[in-house]
């Protein structure tokens, strides 16, 4: 079957509002209490719009919303479809192209990870510095897409003013933001205390399943690219807890509301800034 063009679930999204944000938000794990805070004024459900694939994760609602956060018109996914669940890197990483055919500029990632570096603890917040990518895939395989570059420099994959605006949002809440690199392995299963220490080797402060794929894709495309963790638990090894979903989403609640405050004065900060 022939895959689906991105632009055709723009030109969809387009016809549901007149709203025409700049700014979009994939909430991950942790991260959806912030819909409490988004003033709503469309919403449609991904298996509604073409070309978006199902999200079979707990805690991932799978549904797209437009509307004003923090007084800043936003693009709200709420949740992702993950490279474990089966899913090509393709369909993975649909949903930003899609994103970038409607007319976002800029995008903020969310996800939990797992704490590898010693002085985080859960319940911390990181901002992506960098990225480490142990995925075993690119989703830049495969045919050149026209218009686009092949080779794409990640030098700086995560935009710097929209970093300095999340650890400024954090300041706002009285939240303190880490700063750390990201390493993304394609899961489901948890890491091996072996495989952490080889990570932290590498330079890596977190560890997850996700996001990945989302920035490089992102970056592609033309887009700035911000990303945000909930450290949900410390990684194997590190933790003296039997390693679980459930351990992720006690802590997400736990944190939820720090969470929704941190993204709606990112997205208020990021409004003035435009």
């Amino acid at each position: 079957m022939k895959p689906t063009n991105p632009k055709t679930a723009a030109v969809r999204l387009r016809s549901i509002s007149r709203l025409r944000p700049t700014l979009a938000v994939v909430l991950g794990s942790g991260f959806h209490h912030v819909l409490s805070e988004l003033e709503v004024e469309k919403k449609i459900s991904y298996a509604k719009l073409p070309g978006f694939p199902p999200v079979g994760v707990s805690g991932h609602a799978g549904k797209l919303y437009l509307g004003k956060l923090g007084g800043t018109p936003v693009l709200v996914l709420s949740g992702r479809a993950h490279f474990y669940e089966g899913h090509s890197m393709e369909r993975v990483t649909f949903a930003v192209r899609a994103l970038a055919a409607f007319g976002i500029r800029d995008l903020l990632l969310t996800n939990a990870a797992g704490g590898i570096n010693r002085n985080f603890r859960a319940g911390d917040f990181m901002v992506l510095t960098d990225h480490i990518n142990l995925m075993g895939a690119n989703p830049l395989r495969g045919p050149a897409i026209p218009g686009l570059p092949r080779f794409v420099d990640l030098t700086q994959a995560y935009d710097a003013k929209l970093c300095a605006l999340l650890h400024r949002a954090g300041r706002a809440g009285k939240t303190k933001t880490r700063r750390g690199v990201y390493l993304a392995v394609s899961g489901p299963s948890y890491e091996t205390p072996a495989e952490i220490r080889a990570f932290a080797r590498f330079g890596a402060d977190a560890v997850g399943m996700s996001t990945v794929p989302e920035a490089i894709v992102a970056r592609q495309c033309g887009l700035r690219v911000a990303a945000l963790s909930c450290i949900t638990n410390l990684a194997s090894g590190i933790s003296q807890r039997e390693l679980s979903h459930n351990e992720v989403l006690e802590t997400a609640e736990c944190v939820k509301t720090l969470a929704a405050v941190l993204l709606k004065n990112f997205a208020k900060y990021y409004g003035r800034n435009q």
